[in-house]
């Protein structure tokens, strides 16, 4: 657990390319909350780049596969992107209403029921969001300010920390660890605190791969409410599981009423660039984000959404597919991981593998993140830029490749790093 979340934390700028030199205030501005929330200000108030950033320049730079950031290289559904095409022809080119358009909300709700057995009303209990993150975003901006705690799991999305540090309120975490990266049940508990407004869960889990048990779930649910906190949770990976179930907080009793369900178009669909995403919660709770989010982007991707409708309505087989195709994906890529000499941890879901850089001799995976590319022609992640020092400290040795790419990249990829332990 991580409570004091100060500006400047040292060791993080370690990672950032290059930075520029910023005058910090005494207090500190928004921005630079946010910044530093994202791990992007050096002890000085030096701005950097994010670490996908410098590992998609250093990729180009040297030719290697980018197996870092989590974008598909392939489209969806073809019957989703005709269905832009055909909305785009009828004219669906000006704003959507702020919460989205019916046919869309309609979706989201007939989806929730169709997989969870929820039913949110398309009226008052879903809004549409650009993209998941906005979702985030408002939802935290929301209901949390200065002497609040935001509850994470560490390792966390960069993003949360960057709402967290500009709304003001203290960024609390606890860990997930290896090699099943379930949460420190003892430490998770500790955490929670009278301060602690909302507990923001990812699930399946970004970076880790892990999917969360009920078990653990219902924990989180009790937690929640005996401190008498919101619950956050981001399922953008919701369908893409190998074996695992996924587990919607919002289903688990005691937790439909304080829970605000977010999940997007861009990880199912593979149309990451539409940033069509949604919530659903609350018709209360749904009116206070969306009292935010009207002036944030108020909407977008009018044509987008009513293709997303289309595609929320695909067969079971459909969704079955996309997470048969993703685990073939994963193991290809971890066949090569092990033949270069890492511990790898098998993930449940998303479309993430983490390893161990230790069993080669190396205990810094910023280093070697740096080097790989150039050693052997592929980028990775290191997941220590995901965490508050601490946290940090604890992964130091592991690195995140993403596997959401077409079959002869990841042969590829597999077969170079194969030959890394001949080139250290």
């Amino acid at each position: 657990m991580h409570r004091t979340y100060r500006m400047g934390r040292p060791g993080y700028h370690d990672w950032m390319h290059p930075p520029r030199d910023l005058s910090m205030p005494s207090v500190p501005a928004p921005w630079q909350r946010t910044a530093s929330g994202a791990n992007l200000l050096g002890p000085a108030g030096q701005l950097g780049v994010t670490i996908f950033e410098e590992m998609t320049t250093l990729a180009a730079q040297t030719g290697a596969i980018n197996l870092g950031q989590g974008f598909p290289d392939e489209d969806g559904p073809r019957e989703i992107k005709a269905a832009a095409m055909a909305a785009i022809e009828a004219g669906a080119n000006q704003y959507a209403p702020g919460k989205g358009i019916l046919e869309l909300r309609e979706a989201v709700a007939a989806h929730q029921e169709r997989f969870y057995g929820l039913a949110p009303d398309p009226h008052t209990e879903v809004i549409i969001t650009t993209g998941a993150t906005e979702g985030i975003a408002a939802t935290l901006l929301a209901f949390v300010g200065p002497g609040d705690e935001v509850l994470t799991f560490e390792p966390f999305y960069d993003s949360y920390g960057a709402v967290i540090g500009l709304s003001g309120a203290t960024h609390v975490t606890a860990p997930l660890l290896a090699p099943d990266f379930y949460p420190d049940m003892t430490a998770m508990e500790a955490a929670f605190t009278d301060r602690t407004r909302v507990v923001l869960l990812n699930n399946p889990h970004n970076p880790t791969g892990a999917v969360f048990p009920r078990h653990v779930l219902q924990r989180v649910v009790e937690l929640a409410a005996k401190h008498d906190c919101l619950i956050i949770t981001d399922e953008v990976y919701e369908h893409l599981t190998f074996g695992a179930r996924h587990i919607p907080v919002a289903t688990l009793p005691g937790a439909a009423e304080r829970t605000i369900t977010i999940s997007s178009a861009g990880k199912t669909f593979s149309f990451t660039g539409w940033k069509i995403g949604w919530l659903t919660g609350p018709d209360h709770l749904v009116a206070a984000v969306r009292t935010v989010k009207q002036f944030l982007t108020y909407s977008s991707g009018t044509p987008f959404q009513a293709a997303i409708a289309t595609g929320l309505a695909l067969p079971d087989e459909f969704y079955q597919g996309v997470a048969a195709t993703l685990q073939k994906k994963r193991d290809i890529l971890s066949e090569g991981l092990r033949a270069a000499g890492f511990d790898v941890y098998t993930p449940q879901g998303t479309y993430f593998v983490n390893v161990d850089t230790a069993p080669l001799g190396i205990g810094d995976s910023v280093d070697l993140a740096r080097r790989l590319p150039g050693l052997v022609g592929v980028a990775a992640i290191p997941v220590p830029v995901f965490c508050h020092p601490e946290g940090a400290e604890r992964t130091r040795s592991l690195l995140r490749f993403a596997f959401c790419k077409k079959v002869d990249l990841l042969e590829e990829a597999a077969a170079r790093l194969a030959t890394l332990s001949g080139k250290l």
